[in-house]
């Protein structure tokens, strides 16, 4: 008997110590579920919150990351984040709502929204394609994932609104509703938390599904500098 519970317990595989924690705020029922189970298998520890008591363990507490409900009870949440000292540049992903609903959030730089009903599959791609963010392995990660308000200025001056997938220091990828052809001029603004708004040239390098399309900035234009410090200083945070 006792040697076959040793055997038992043999072969059982080790326990892996979470090097992360994700704070999953006022998130319930199956969603709960399915985002613990996803960021587990990265080896994020999910600590459940609800009310007011999340925003005052996220502006103390040191989280990699926390998921929110895009409702109007979500911004103090969020605010408190973004102003804390350790978890100013945390990741934060977005739960319901479609990206229009999530521009509402803007100046948090929401980084990645899990659409509603969440399901695993499009939930384990989310979090497979962020985890690297989330687990501070920065040196193979070189795009940000981060949603904001983008303008883009065409040739002509028409002026078009976009709204961003990732980011890097020679581009970005963007989507909108304007069917954008490669090779197209444009001008890029836009900002990101701590850094002001900022102008850069580039053009259109692709054009995707689902209204995706890229652009890669312009090398001479010394403006995309600023946009490199503030990744580097992201990343190192």
């Amino acid at each position: 008997m006792e040697k076959g519970f040793g055997t038992a317990l043999a072969s059982l595989p080790p326990t892996k110590k979470a090097g992360a924690r994700v704070a999953l705020v006022d998130i319930n029922g199956p969603a709960k579920a399915v985002l613990t189970e996803c960021f587990r298998q990265f080896g994020v520890e999910s600590l459940p919150l609800e009310g007011p008591i999340a925003a005052e363990r996220l502006a103390k507490e040191k989280f990699e990351a926390c998921v929110v409900r895009l409702v109007g009870d979500s911004q103090p949440v969020m605010e408190a984040a973004r102003r804390s000292q350790s978890n100013s540049r945390m990741v934060i992903y977005g739960v319901g709502g479609s990206a229009q609903e999530a521009m509402k959030f803007s100046k948090y730089c929401i980084n990645a929204v899990f659409h509603e009903p969440v399901e695993r599959q499009a939930a384990l791609k989310l979090v497979r394609a962020t985890q690297m963010l989330v687990l501070h392995e920065f040196r193979r990660y070189v795009r940000i994932p981060v949603m904001t308000e983008v303008g883009v200025m065409l040739a002509d001056g028409t002026q078009i609104t976009a709204t961003t997938q990732e980011v890097s220091s020679g581009g970005m990828s963007l989507k909108c509703a304007h069917a954008f052809e490669p090779g197209q001029l444009v001008e890029v603004s836009f900002a990101l938390l701590t850094l002001p708004r900022i102008w850069i040239r580039g053009n259109v390098t692709w054009r995707g599904k689902n209204r995706s399309f890229g652009i890669k900035f312009d090398a001479t234009d010394d403006r995309r500098i600023r946009l490199k410090e503030w990744i580097d200083a992201y990343l190192e945070s």
